[in-house]
C-alpha cells in the first residue's frame, strides 16, 4: 500500500514517517528491523532523528517491510505527464553514446526530421544528393526550440477538425475549421460546388458537380502538422458522402507540394492559366 509522503521546507520527517507505517503494520522497531534485514539500533536513530542521512537503500527496504513503497510525485504544472519519456538505453548515436536524457530525441526518418538537414524544404532530393547522412536520431539543445517542440506536439494531438455550418454559410459552400480545446481557431478550410455542365450551359446533367478548394489556412506557429491535410481529409470525407465528382483546386508554389501530399494530380486538360491583375495603389508590382 502506497504512503502519501509530505515534506515541508525543513525537510521530510523520516522517522515520523517510520512510526507511522510501523503503527499501521503492527511492528515493533526490532520486528521491522529483521523484516528488512538491518540491526535494530538503524531504525532506532532514524526515528529518534539522529539518522539524519540514512542511504536510500536503508530507507527504501525500511519502507517495503513495513507494507508501504517509495514514489515520486511532481507539482502540478511541473511536467508534462504527455511529454516523450527519454530515450531507451539502447538508442545510440554513431559513436556509441548515449542521447542526453534531459532532452527530446526522436528517431530521424526522413530531412525535415533533422535540424541539421538545411536542404529539408527540397522535399524531393533523391537521398543520392544528400549533402549529409541522416543521423539515427536528433534532439535539440536551445530550450526554446524543445518547447515550441512539445507545445506543437501538444497542438497535434488535441486539435480537431470540425465542418462549421451556420446560415450565413450557403448550401454549396464548404468550410471546415481546426480549433484546440480551448476553442482557438487555428485553421480553416474552405470550398464551394459548381457544376461543370451548368458552367457550359449544359443542362444535360444538372444534378453532377464537383467542388472548387477556395483555401487552405493554418496558423504560422502550427503549419508542417499535418493540420491542413486533415482539413482537406474531412472535405473528401464529406464530398464522397454526398456524390461529388471531383474536387479540383488552383495554386503555386508551396502549395502544389500540399495539394500532392494531399493526394491531388496535375489536371493535364488545363496546363496553364491567365492571371489578371488589376493595380489599385499605383506603385509597381514586387516581381520575384
Amino acid at each position: 500500500m502506497a504512503e502519501p509522503i509530505s515534506s515541508t521546507d525543513q525537510g521530510l520527517d523520516l522517522g515520523g514517517l517510520l512510526r507511522r507505517l510501523r503503527r499501521r503494520a503492527d511492528l515493533s522497531q526490532r520486528e521491522l528491523a529483521e523484516r528488512a534485514g538491518l540491526p535494530q539500533s538503524t531504525v532506532a536513530r532514524i526515528e529518534s532523528g539522529r539518522g539524519t542521512d540514512p542511504r536510500y537503500r536503508t530507507v527504501e527496504r525500511l519502507v517495503r517491510a513495513a507494507g508501504g513503497r517509495i514514489g515520486v510525485e511532481f507539482e502540478p504544472g511541473y511536467d508534462d505527464p504527455e511529454a516523450k519519456p527519454p530515450p531507451d538505453d539502447g538508442m545510440r548515436d554513431r559513436a556509441g553514446r548515449r542521447y542526453p536524457a534531459h532532452l527530446d530525441v526522436w528517431e530521424v526518418h526522413e530531412p525535415r526530421d533533422w535540424p541539421g538537414a538545411w536542404w529539408a524544404e527540397w522535399y524531393s532530393l533523391p537521398p543520392g544528393l544528400w549533402p549529409l547522412p541522416l543521423p539515427p536520431a536528433s534532439y535539440r539543445l536551445n530550450r526554446n526550440y524543445r518547447d515550441e517542440r512539445r507545445d506543437r506536439e501538444r497542438v497535434r494531438r488535441s486539435v480537431t477538425v470540425r465542418r462549421f455550418t451556420d446560415p450565413s454559410v450557403p448550401s454549396t459552400a464548404w468550410r471546415f475549421v481546426a480549433e484546440l480545446p480551448t476553442g482557438e481557431l487555428i485553421g480553416e478550410l474552405r470550398a464551394h460546388d459548381e457544376s461543370p455542365y451548368l458552367r457550359w450551359g449544359d443542362s444535360e446533367r444538372p444534378e453532377a458537380r464537383e467542388t472548387v478548394l477556395d483555401g487552405v489556412l493554418v496558423a504560422v506557429g502550427y503549419r508542417r502538422l499535418g493540420i491542413g491535410r486533415r482539413l482537406v481529409e474531412a472535405l473528401v470525407a464529406a464530398l464522397a458522402a454526398q456524390g461529388a465528382v471531383s474536387l479540383r483546386a488552383l495554386t503555386e508554389q508551396p502549395g502544389i507540394s500540399f495539394l500532392h501530399a494531399c493526394g491531388f494530380a496535375v489536371e493535364a486538360s488545363r496546363p496553364a492559366t491567365l492571371r489578371f491583375e488589376l493595380p489599385v495603389s499605383g506603385e509597381p508590382r514586387l516581381r520575384w
